[in-house]
């Protein structure tokens, strides 16, 4: 939330606000360290990566990145990976401390790990960039697609991503020689994703119709099997994996809107 920047503490199954951390700056995108949290928070007016444990919300720990950090994915027990969009760079963080800043990137956007690997999104130079966290080094550089934004792993091993402005839901293999293994059409700017790893369903929300599509991503391809209205702006999406309740964002009136599929 903004003015005050803040993290609000949302109960799924009433949708009231149990609790509000104050922030030292703007943030976008969360993402869990493990289903008990702690919460991944890049602060992007602060170039900042603080955890906030769940369920009370005390920072545990705040680590300065680079220039506006977007995007914080847990790729290993003991590494986080910090994408800091305007600093062009990627912040690699173990426990406290920063033991690598890689500089291969020019606009990194989201980021997610899978097989033992991390993905990281370049929104400019549009392209999946894959790395091993435990030996620190780049692997791979690949295509993807005209605009892609954010992605999102899959229990089967997969990098899911948004090509938010070629209207596409792309599909890689980031292990052993990373590759791309799907291509679809999505039309209405897919940009947030959120993923179901008990029903393995994909959730990805389109900017320009306000809607949420449902994938079934159990087979070699992910297949539609729901589409829902959503709030305006839908701009993030996630999912109860006890439950399968999925929360989307609406942006342009800043409230949650709780669906039961």
């Amino acid at each position: 939330m903004r003015a005050p920047d803040e993290l609000a503490l949302v109960n799924l199954d009433s949708g009231a606000v149990t609790g509000r951390v104050p922030l030292p700056g703007v943030v976008r995108h969360l993402q869990l360290a493990g289903p008990g949290g702690p919460v991944l928070v890049p602060d992007e007016s602060a170039n900042a990566f603080l955890r906030v444990a769940l369920p009370g919300g005390r920072i545990e720990s705040r680590v300065t990145t680079g220039a506006s950090p977007h995007d914080a994915t847990q790729a290993s027990p003991d590494t986080v990976f910090v994408a800091d969009e305007a600093g062009g760079s990627l912040t690699v963080v173990r426990g406290d401390q920063v033991v690598r800043t890689f500089t291969d990137v020019t606009q990194p956007g989201g980021l997610a790990a899978a097989a033992g690997r991390v993905g990281a999104i370049d929104v400019r130079e549009n392209t999946l960039s894959i790395y091993d966290p435990a030996t620190l080094t780049p692997l791979a550089e690949l295509p993807a697609g005209a605009g892609p934004t954010h992605l999102v792993a899959d229990r089967n091993g997969r990098l899911l991503v948004a090509d938010t402005r070629g209207d596409r839901l792309l599909v890689f293999d980031p292990a052993g020689t990373p590759r791309r293994l799907a291509d679809l059409p999505l039309p209405g700017s897919p940009y947030g994703l959120g993923y179901d790893a008990t029903r393995d369903r994909l959730w990805v929300t389109l900017t320009a119709t306000n809607e949420v599509v449902g994938f079934d991503t159990s087979g070699p391809q992910p297949r539609e099997v729901a589409r829902i209205p959503t709030v305006r702006q839908p701009n993030t999406v996630a999912a109860d994996p006890s439950t399968g309740r999925i929360v989307v964002t609406g942006t342009a009136e800043g409230v949650l809107q709780l669906i039961d599929p």
